[in-house]
């Protein structure tokens, strides 16, 4: 088998709904939607094929596309509904609560657990992972001696994570303290059922969680940070990307095409994105 008939294999990712080019849209769902962008090229870079995942339609059920997926990336984007985890659903600070994008990424997040399939959460998609395991959010974040959220005018606030000894992180990392590029104002505050700590941040702020160890936990790392940012050290983009990939063809090898095929099946990632449904 020559090199470009290799398998590659297919990694899922949500599509994001929200339209930053409509008209009063927040700002920040525009830069939601070009940072997906690059963590589809990072899943391609780390020698995986992307299947953007878009809602249910009858030409092609949701359920069809999850389980042709042997992994799956939920990325990052708007606020979680609070409504999920018992928190008020008329904070001042919430923005681009998208019920239609929760269900969404819920319910690729569902699969990836009742499969067993690796999964990688970023930022949004750490916070939905948790709320789905139980776990509870802050809102939004009181000031710390950490920045999270960056200051106008920047994109990303840098700061360090310790990671925690024998965990996912330091495995893929072979550190235990990196810099991270982070962009958010909400946080874990109570950690589900099945998940654990895998990093903090020098305030304390929950910055990883991953699936407890056992048996019937598949590979599942949620990051509060942002691995796709281009600082604070470019060498960081891929770690979290090839562990996953790692993961899953340690797996069954499930779900695989030729690495010459296209993940969206047709038109451009981007594209894909764009003419996504706004229901599931």
């Amino acid at each position: 088998m020559s090199a470009t008939d290799h398998p590659a294999p297919l990694i899922g990712i949500p599509v994001r709904l929200s339209d930053g080019d409509a008209p009063g849209a927040d700002e920040r769902i525009g830069e939601a939607n070009r940072i997906f962008d690059d963590v589809v090229a990072l899943v391609r870079a780390a020698g995986a094929e992307p299947v953007l995942l878009q809602p249910h339609s009858e030409d092609s059920p949701l359920e069809e596309r999850l389980a042709s997926c042997a992994g799956f990336v939920v990325p990052g984007g708007g606020d979680v509904d609070p409504a999920l985890y018992g928190a008020d659903p008329g904070h001042p600070s919430l923005y681009d609560v998208n019920p239609a994008q929760d269900r969404l990424d819920v319910a690729v997040i569902r699969h990836a657990l009742e499969n067993r399939r690796p999964m990688l959460g970023i930022c949004r998609g750490m916070q939905l992972l948790n709320v789905l395991c139980g776990g509870t959010l802050h809102v939004d974040m009181a000031p710390t001696p950490v920045t999270h959220n960056p200051e106008p005018g920047t994109e990303w606030a840098v700061h360090d994570v310790a990671l925690s000894a024998g965990s996912a992180l330091t495995e893929a990392f072979g550190d235990d303290r990196i810099a991270v590029a982070s962009g958010h104002h909400q946080a874990v505050h109570r950690v589900g059922d099945g998940l654990r700590v895998s990093a903090r941040a020098d305030d304390g702020c929950v910055e990883a969680v991953e699936a407890a160890a056992g048996p019937e936990a598949a590979w599942t790392v949620g990051v509060q940070w942002h691995p796709e940012a281009l600082v604070p050290d470019s060498g960081l983009r891929l770690p979290l990307f090839r562990a996953l990939l790692a993961q899953v063809e340690a797996g069954s090898g499930a779900g695989s095409r030729p690495s010459s095929g296209s993940g969206s099946g047709s038109g451009s990632d981007a594209d894909a994105r764009r003419r996504a449904e706004p229901q599931p």
